[in-house]
């Protein structure tokens, strides 16, 4: 993974003014050297890392994950009216929404391939019609995210990959934000309502079963959802060039 087709490409980012209900940070960012070599011009993967066929089954999953967040979003803002989401909700729903893209291709571009590009939901249409069964839905989705990437995190700092475990654990976040973004968009209170994220799964391979379980693998007639990228040129947005950006 060594390679030009490795790296992502850097875009503006725009700053953004946070309070408590539009609190989300972003994903990445520009501009960084790493021992005197533009970051996206290294290799993410030191040669004396972890085994690259194992590394690309992560990114693998990470990047099918990322396409049914980014369905599960889309699907939910093309339904904002059924939801009675309104302006506000309907903001931090298209910020997760361009992260959950962005992740999608950081993955994309590092390799990992498409397990599938379409998805169901276990409500079905039901998901995005009523707010309940959406968030609810929403809920379950990142904490499996959150869980996944929590394995990312320990996967990687046993293959000696530190910066790779990093990186899961910045993207880690950042689900786990969306998660009490949810949780305040459907009036839950408290919003980060957990003192440790769960770690429901002990290896990111182990996903793919439990998301298939719960019912978002099984696509049939009424209950079909296709990924369609969106587009990330998005103001408002942070941290969008890359796990090592800094702030614009």
């Amino acid at each position: 993974m060594s390679d030009s087709t490795d790296r992502i490409p850097g875009t503006d980012a725009a700053p953004r003014t946070a309070s408590r209900r539009t609190f989300l940070a972003g994903s990445a960012v520009a501009g960084l050297t790493l021992a005197g070599v533009p970051l996206f011009e290294a290799p993410l993967v030191s040669a004396a890392g972890g085994d690259p066929a194992k590394i690309k089954a992560i990114f693998t999953v990470a990047r099918t994950a990322e396409q049914l967040a980014v369905t599960f979003y889309s699907n939910g803002l093309k339904n904002a009216d059924a939801l009675q989401l309104g302006p506000e909700a309907q903001g931090q729903i298209q910020a997760a929404l361009v992260e959950e893209q962005i992740h999608q291709q950081f993955f994309t571009a590092n390799k990992g391939e498409s397990l599938t590009e379409t998805f169901s939901f276990p409500q079905g249409a039901k998901t995005f019609s009523d707010l309940q069964t959406f968030i609810a839905t929403q809920q379950m989705l990142e904490g499996v995210f959150d869980s996944a990437f929590l394995a990312a995190v320990r996967e990687f700092a046993e293959m000696g990959e530190p910066r790779l475990a990093q990186i899961a654990a910045q993207i880690a976040c950042i689900e786990s934000e969306h998660r009490a973004l949810g949780r305040d968009i459907g009036s839950l209170d408290p919003a980060d309502n957990w003192t440790y994220a769960p770690v429901l799964v002990s290896f990111v391979a182990d996903a793919p079963q439990l998301v298939k379980d719960a019912g978002f693998l099984s696509p049939v007639a009424g209950n079909t959802y296709a990924y369609v990228p969106v587009d990330t040129n998005v103001p408002g947005i942070d941290y969008k060039d890359g796990p090592l950006s800094k702030r614009p």
